[in-house]
């Protein structure tokens, strides 16, 4: 959850990048990184492994500022997706304020997708999360590759869930921004409801879509 110093006019955010090994996540953040204005984001930093390129976490710190200089700074991570790293992945999800949930596209991966699911339902319930609740944006990703899910069967799927869906593309940069927008906005709203971050602390939405351009 958000850690707020009133005091110090400032606010922590946290967003996890979710889903199987190699689905994209870390290499959403590297292109979020490339699209950040510079002067609003901190250093990247990646632990690579044979076996998965991020063996604990990546971290991309950000830093939103409203008009009364209230900061939010919004730090995201990424989950490794290997089964044996599960003990990481509940400690990084641990006080989420969003999730996205990245999936790969190949038909040969639908298993590992709902498998990946399946444990981010039951590490939230272990780290006190309700995914009911939780602002959550699934991600379909590698939508460049041959035999992939057709995007009908994947918004047919989807669609009851009512969760935003986007497609991309992350190794060129497609889709990429528009899920990172679509995280900012859920979670400002959901923070928005819980402190009333525009009433309190003069935080409104645009200030965390600034991140990326989409705002005043």
């Amino acid at each position: 959850m958000a850690q707020f110093d009133e005091s110090g006019k400032k606010m922590v955010v946290k967003i996890v990048y979710y889903g199987p090994a190699l689905s994209g996540k870390t290499t959403n953040l590297m292109r979020l990184h490339d699209a950040v204005n510079p002067s609003r984001r901190g250093d990247l930093l990646t632990l690579e492994t044979k076996g998965d390129r991020t063996l604990f976490f990546d971290l991309l710190p950000l830093a939103a500022r409203s008009k009364s200089n209230f900061l939010a700074k919004i730090k995201l991570y990424t989950v490794p997706g290997q089964v044996a790293h599960d003990a990481t992945r509940k400690a990084v999800l641990s006080r989420a304020d969003g999730v996205v949930f990245v999936a790969d596209s190949q038909l040969t991966q639908s298993m590992s997708n709902f498998e990946s699911f399946d444990n981010l339902e039951n590490n939230a319930q272990r780290v006190g999360l309700d995914l009911d609740s939780l602002p959550l944006v699934i991600q379909y990703n590698k939508r460049d590759l041959q035999d992939i899910e057709p995007e009908d069967e994947v918004s047919a799927r989807w669609s009851p869930t009512g969760l935003p869906l986007v497609f991309a593309t992350a190794l060129k940069g497609r889709g990429v921004v528009e899920t990172f927008q679509q995280i900012l906005s859920a979670t400002y709203q959901s923070l928005d409801r819980m402190h009333g971050l525009e009433e309190n602390f003069d935080m409104v939405e645009d200030d965390f879509l600034s991140l990326i351009g989409g705002g005043r």
